[in-house]
């Protein structure tokens, strides 16, 4: 009879204690998908405002040089995201209203790593977006390279 009552104690003690160490070991850190939700935070004025830029032959260009000097570095070469910052390629953001992007750039999204850009000349920041709604969405891109022989 002690036998019995022994392993039954024992046999609860075990379980308790796995599933103590059980709940105290951290979950995997996963990583959030991006939230493009802030470009719908523009205020309507911004929202509504066309890109200046958007017949000038030059202005993608000149936009890609900036990209490259200020943008690469969080957002990729290729604008397809890194772990510092997320993807301009997505669909939210190509076919976002250039007024909100324009904003976003202005007033950054500082609590999540976006820095303010204001101080960047108005019209670089149309350059900025006239190059980044030009690349267009990333499945296009995959598309292109699965079509190369």
């Amino acid at each position: 009879m002690k036998f019995v009552t022994f392993a039954g104690i024992s046999t609860l003690l075990f379980t308790s204690l796995c599933y103590l160490c059980s709940a105290q070991t951290k979950p995997e850190k996963t990583e959030r998908p991006a939230d493009y939700s802030e470009l719908d935070k523009a205020p309507a004025k911004y929202r509504a405002k066309a890109n200046p830029m958007v017949k000038d032959k030059n202005a993608v260009a000149a936009g890609g040089v900036l990209f490259e000097e200020h943008c690469a570095e969080c957002h990729g070469e290729t604008a397809l995201g890194t772990k510092k910052a997320p993807s301009l390629r997505v669909p939210q953001v190509q076919s976002a209203p250039p007024g909100s992007l324009f904003w976003i750039l202005t007033n950054g999204i500082v609590r999540k790593g976006m820095p303010v850009w204001s101080k960047l000349p108005e019209p670089q920041r149309w350059q900025l977006i006239s190059f980044i709604q030009s690349l267009g969405p990333a499945e296009a891109v995959e598309n292109r390279a699965a079509a190369k022989p």
